[in-house]
């Protein structure tokens, strides 16, 4: 039975039809209608179904606030790409819309003179904000945070809080339910504020009466820190300080979870060979580039490990079973390595190990590894002597499994420190390390063995 391509679905073509329309009539309040009730992964999608220039179209026509919504779905790179086609104005008028943490992640990636260009069509105010977040690094609370914060001083009372909310409700909106933050003359938080306290209390009370002391977050704190500090505390945001003490932003828990979800995909997808943001939506060249990248330097990798079987051509000629078990070593060998990889990239990610500690890691895993190594060892052993009838050939694929083991597990649980400690990316690195020398040992101490036990296995 012949297979077909998938048909999409009816509601999937007439979007398209209808977008397809709207932009040949240049008709903006049609594109906008028919996007806005799609929900935005499905209104991203359907813009990036279309072609790049028809895309600068749609984010030209359409309502600003609209296109900072589509731009804030895509993941970074992706958002980057679609705001820097644009013209400066538009582009200006779309960064406005995002919050300072989108605005400066998304800044932060323009070309220099394409950053200035959109920071100088900006509010003055705003674009100092963008300038001082895009100095932080990504994964600290300086670079996760949001420059606006919910602030009065010290003086104030209950009553001019409250009646700045109803006369500001837009304004409030940006600060998306943030409690209210008390600062001194030197705009340091003295004190927190409930919305359930303010509600209650006197509205001649003043701030400082019903404030709580706040637990204020150095904005160099990084991610592993953030989210233990999330673990110990119900809040849902926390202010940020410089170290002077002055607030200048505001972290909230959900930006902190989606900043360490991002991280552990980004880890999965290097550990696949998949370096960045990749989407099909992307250009053909950039993404075929940085697949080879990775790809072409497995190749020299695996010649190197296909070398050492060349070099027992002679054994493998006269005992040709062991052809049978070379890739069952490595790649029992290369599983067990790669539990200890996952272990290692989890323990970092939540801080509970640092390179100080490979010694340590190192010991813990030759434990697992020597127990693992001998039950894997004396199974697959076992096999071969049952398959063959010869113990002797049991012996040589049980040893080489169970000591490629103990040598997978070591490599595994330490290269991902070692790697961090010279700076380099653990995620991308540790994987074809761990298969180059899993292979090239498991294919050395099999033939090695064998050529050993040459006498007794002919």
């Amino acid at each position: 039975m012949s297979q077909t391509a998938p048909v999409p679905e009816a509601d999937d073509i007439e979007v398209h039809e209808r977008l397809r329309e709207f932009l040949a009539a240049g008709d903006a309040g049609g594109l906008a209608a028919a996007l806005e009730p799609l929900a935005l992964s499905e209104a991203l999608r359907e813009v990036l179904h279309l072609s790049p220039e028809d895309r600068d179209r749609v984010l030209s026509l359409i309502p600003a606030e609209l296109a900072a919504e589509l731009v804030e779905e895509a993941p970074n790179e992706l958002a980057v790409e679609l705001v820097e086609r644009l013209e400066v104005e538009k582009a200006a008028e779309i960064i406005d819309e995002l919050d300072s943490d989108i605005q400066a992640d998304v800044i932060g990636e323009l070309d220099t003179e394409d950053a200035e260009a959109i920071l100088a069509e900006m509010d003055a105010d705003d674009a100092a904000d963008v300038r001082r977040l895009v100095e932080y690094d990504d994964d600290t609370a300086g670079g996760l945070m949001v420059a606006e914060a919910f602030t009065f001083r010290e003086t104030e009372t209950v009553g001019a809080v409250l009646r700045r909310l109803a006369s500001e409700e837009e304004d409030f909106e940006r600060y998306r339910g943030q409690h209210p933050y008390i600062v001194d003359e030197d705009f340091r938080p003295i004190g927190v504020v409930s919305l359930r306290n303010l509600l209650t209390a006197k509205r001649g009370s003043k701030l400082t009466d019903i404030m709580a002391p706040p637990i204020v977050v150095p904005a160099a704190t990084h991610l592993d820190e953030l989210r233990d500090l999330f673990d110990e505390h119900p809040f849902l945001g926390m202010p940020i300080v410089e170290a002077d003490g002055r607030l200048v932003g505001v972290l909230s828990r959900s930006a902190v979870d989606t900043a360490a979800l991002e991280r552990a995909e980004s880890e999965s997808m290097k550990r696949q060979g998949v370096v960045g943001d990749e989407l099909r939506s992307m250009p053909l060249a950039i993404r075929s580039r940085r697949r080879l990248a990775w790809l072409s330097a497995n190749i020299v990798l695996n010649i190197i490990a296909a070398s050492v079987i060349s070099a027992y051509e002679a054994t493998l000629a006269a005992v040709i079973a062991i052809a049978v078990f070379l890739p069952m070593v490595s790649d029992m060998s290369g599983c067990s390595g790669n539990q200890a990889v996952a272990v290692t990239m989890r323990e970092l990610s939540l801080g509970l190990v640092r390179p100080i500690d490979a010694l340590r890691v190192w010991y813990k895993e030759v434990s697992i590894g020597l127990i693992n190594g001998a039950v894997l060892g004396l199974l697959i052993g076992l096999v071969a002597w049952f398959w063959k009838g010869n113990p002797y050939l049991g012996l040589v694929i049980g040893l080489a499994l169970a000591l490629n083991t103990v040598l997978a597990v070591s490599i595994g649980g330490v290269v991902p420190l070692l790697l961090k400690r010279f700076g380099q990316d653990p995620a991308a690195a540790s994987g074809p390390l761990l298969t180059t020398v899993t292979d090239m040992a498991g294919f050395f101490l099999v033939l090695s063995l064998a050529t050993a036990f040459m006498p007794l296995l002919v």
